[in-house]
């Protein structure tokens, strides 16, 4: 059967499991934190639970989130599962992230996914918050808007990189290789080192050429994984010989 490539998940995770994985991130919510969630996933269905059911709590930790951690993501897949959502008021929140950081050219084309009229982060009272305390000042000119001060901003809100590397396997290879679906597949060949070329493309949602390439340079540099047993085996010393 050919390899059919996947870039969206397929699946919403339920709230309890969103909490959890939002802690495997770095969020510091109260909750036991998933081992490693998927980073792109995470953000988009952090983001959904914001801007679309109104979680202003959680929103207001992702963008401190996105603030610190945007070196790191993914920007080719944000893009691309961004551009799977058909909700206008979705499309312009990263519109306005990545129009916040601008000066990584990465997120250029996530800017350019939302053209239309401004969308107001909350639909009524806006025009009176910005009013008497102005615009969030991530947010201003941007495809949303947003009084200051109804998304707090407080770093003690997320982890710091250093830490969330110490943490997130994936994450650290993204800071050693760059963010991008090899440093993904590295770390998963670490977990599970007899993955198939196929099945490490659909966990990480990299292409089969990318999986392929990374299975044969990790053979290459890890010679002592056992291809049965997928575990490190340390070479037995041989017996002295008798004189």
């Amino acid at each position: 059967m050919a390899f059919s490539r996947t870039l969206a998940p397929t699946q919403t995770p339920q709230a309890d499991l969103l909490t959890s994985c939002m802690a495997g991130i770095g969020m510091n919510f109260t909750a036991a934190p998933s081992a490693e969630p998927n980073i792109e996933d995470t953000i988009l269905f952090a983001s959904i639970e914001g801007v679309e059911h109104y979680d202003l709590r959680v929103l207001a930790v992702l963008v401190t989130w996105f603030g610190m951690h945007a070196p790191w993501v993914n920007a080719d897949r944000l893009t691309k599962v961004v551009e799977t959502q058909s909700s206008p008021r979705l499309r312009a929140f990263w519109s306005a992230l990545a129009s916040w950081y601008r000066k990584d050219r990465r997120f250029a084309r996530l800017a350019r996914l939302y053209v239309g009229q401004r969308q107001d982060l909350i639909e009524t009272g806006t025009d009176f918050q910005v009013r008497r305390r102005g615009e969030d000042p991530r947010f201003r000119g941007s495809a949303i808007r947003v009084a200051a001060n109804v998304l707090r901003d407080r770093t003690s809100d997320v982890l710091q990189p250093a830490d969330l590397a110490q943490r997130h396997n994936a994450y650290r290879h993204r800071v050693m290789m760059g963010p991008s679906y090899r440093a993904d597949m590295w770390a998963a060949l670490e977990r599970e080192p007899t993955l198939s070329a196929a099945e490490l493309a659909r966990r990480t949602y990299g292409s089969f050429a990318t999986a392929w390439h990374v299975k044969r340079e990790f053979r290459l540099l890890s010679p002592s994984v056992s291809r049965a047993s997928g575990r490190h085996q340390t070479p037995r010393p041989k017996p002295a010989r008798s004189a």
